[in-house]
């Protein structure tokens, strides 16, 4: 007989659990109903942001690879999320629920939560010009010694992702006081206290379709198109 550990299933119920939350919509359907007034945390009622930008105006990053990427990607991870939501609340009002089938609900919100709010500041950091500025480049000017070395450190970090997954964030560590560029393998890796600034994300779907595996192409793309002020406005927010 095979010996199956906790880690092992943990995996198999998060598989059967969450493949069977996003089967379709008839299940999150069956699942509202049969938890009537759910609590805002588990409403399920998460709504796809929309573009700031005009994906046709972006230099180097093409409207069907924009288009794809957030209509795919980023709002299946909303849907995705919503359904997840709902499946934790059924899971809730059942008293016989198993824990371990609980903890792969559990570990499934997490990864979309993660991949909502990464997309979000993604997208919503792009359409500019790429030209730095403000007090975030004075910041990243203080902390890395200048603000080339920031850049080449940034570069260098998501280069490190690229033929595999994750993202390539700077982030502002509250607890720390710091500005750091965090190497994150999937959408569940952040700092802890971490505000991200500018979330480059590196998996294939963000750059193949105009790339194909050229990913040092596709950071210079996102970098053309990164809108500092949109930056600057966050690294403010996160130091008030």
């Amino acid at each position: 007989m095979a010996i199956i550990t906790r880690r092992q299933a943990i995996g198999s119920a998060a598989l059967s659990a969450t493949g069977i939350a996003l089967a379709g919509t008839s299940t999150a359907a069956a699942a509202q109903a049969a938890v009537p007034a759910a609590a805002p945390a588990f409403a399920g009622k998460h709504n796809p942001k929309p573009l700031r930008f005009d994906p046709a105006k972006l230099t180097g990053l093409s409207e069907r690879l924009i288009t794809s990427h957030w209509q795919n990607n980023y709002q299946g991870s909303v849907r995705g999320l919503n359904i997840i939501e709902t499946r934790l609340a059924a899971a809730m009002a059942d008293p016989d629920f198993p824990p371990v089938a609980y903890a792969g609900l559990k570990r499934e919100e997490l990864h979309r939560t993660g991949s909502v709010v990464l997309h979000e500041y993604y997208f919503d950091a792009l359409g500019g010009d790429g030209k730095s500025g403000g007090s975030i480049k004075e910041a990243l000017d203080s902390w890395f010694g200048s603000f080339a070395a920031w850049e080449a450190e940034f570069r260098r970090t998501a280069m490190s992702l690229a033929g595999g997954s994750g993202w390539c964030i700077l982030s502002y560590n509250r607890y720390t006081g710091s500005l750091h560029n965090y190497w994150a393998a999937d959408h569940m890796h952040s700092p802890v206290t971490g505000a991200p600034l500018i979330t480059l994300d590196m998996y294939e779907h963000s750059f193949h379709m105009d790339y194909g595996s050229a990913a040092a192409k596709y950071v210079d793309a996102f970098m053309t198109n990164l809108d500092w002020e949109v930056v600057d406005a966050r690294y403010l927010a996160a130091i008030a």
